[in-house]
């Protein structure tokens, strides 16, 4: 008697392990507060009718030797001492050589959409400063760039695990970042090491989670571009996103052209401003379609 054959299922493949969810941790009533206070003064802005976003436009025109004057007071003066503390001095020209690569670390308490849509808009940003100044900008490899996006209880350990990430950094360094003032949006800080003291080698950008939208987009704009070298704001820079005013939130055309001028082949890092003078006359001309 035929014995009929056992018919054995198949196996069931071997599943990845899925990867645990991101959760964002509980905010304490102080973050609460700082969200609720920055949602305050964004409506406010715009109520006001600042944070532009449209670029500027006929009612800010500029000439090539305004830009020539913007540059020398952005490019070659700090907005602020190394504690954060006092209005900072005058500076030589500073800028990066090697090739910048941003990453992006949030804190505990940022929501899984935030981060996406930040670290969204960091990438396309980066890729933009990349194309402006035509010096390699990217969120690709090893970063020397650490973008910081956390909130008041997280904020300290963002700063920890960014001084781990990039060496030659220490925490004592980062210190002046970890206590910012209730009505600082955010901040950056550039590094320079080694025998080239005016060339930047690391920068580490600290932007409130707490902020609103367009106000964290704002910083992400003007944090990673002052990160790239140009350090200090003007109240005569305009339309401009390197001027206390907040007139505008994004970078803007004439901040582009102050771009393009900071990695011009023609200045050198090291550079004072006098020296540097008859040069950034020429080539904000040449930026704008000036006279000669």
């Amino acid at each position: 008697m035929p014995v009929e054959p056992t018919l054995k299922p198949p196996d069931r493949p071997t599943q990845a392990a899925l990867p645990e969810p991101t959760v964002a941790q509980p905010t304490s009533q102080k973050s609460a507060s700082l969200r609720s206070y920055l949602s305050q003064v964004e409506v406010a802005q715009l109520t006001q009718g600042l944070l532009r976003r449209d670029g500027g436009g006929a009612d800010t025109p500029f000439t090539a030797d305004m830009l020539t004057t913007n540059f020398e007071q952005i490019a070659f003066f700090n907005e602020y001492d190394g504690s954060f503390s006092r209005r900072g001095g005058a500076s030589p020209l500073r800028r990066w050589a090697d090739p910048v690569r941003m990453e992006v670390i949030f804190g505990a308490g940022i929501p899984p959409s935030q981060r996406k849509s930040d670290s969204f808009d960091v990438r396309r940003y980066a890729n933009r400063l990349s194309r402006v100044t035509g010096h390699p900008v990217s969120t690709i490899g090893t970063p020397n760039f650490i973008v910081i996006i956390a909130g008041e209880d997280d904020r300290s350990a963002a700063l920890a695990e960014a001084a781990n990430r990039i060496p030659n950094i220490s925490p004592a360094s980062l210190r002046a970042l970890d206590s910012m003032r209730r009505d600082t949006y955010c901040a950056v800080a550039a590094y320079a090491s080694g025998t080239k003291a005016n060339t930047y080698t690391a920068a580490v950008a600290v932007i409130r989670g707490e902020n609103p939208d367009l106000l964290r987009l704002s910083c992400i704009h003007e944090e990673l571009a002052q990160g790239l070298g140009l350090a200090n704001d003007s109240p005569a820079a305009r339309p401009s996103i390197f001027n206390d005013d907040d007139e505008f939130a994004l970078l803007t055309n004439h901040d582009e052209l102050l771009l393009q001028m900071l990695y011009d082949d023609r200045l050198r890092p090291g550079m004072t401003a006098a020296e540097a003078r008859p040069i950034t006359r020429i080539i904000a001309r040449e930026l704008t379609g000036g006279p000669l």
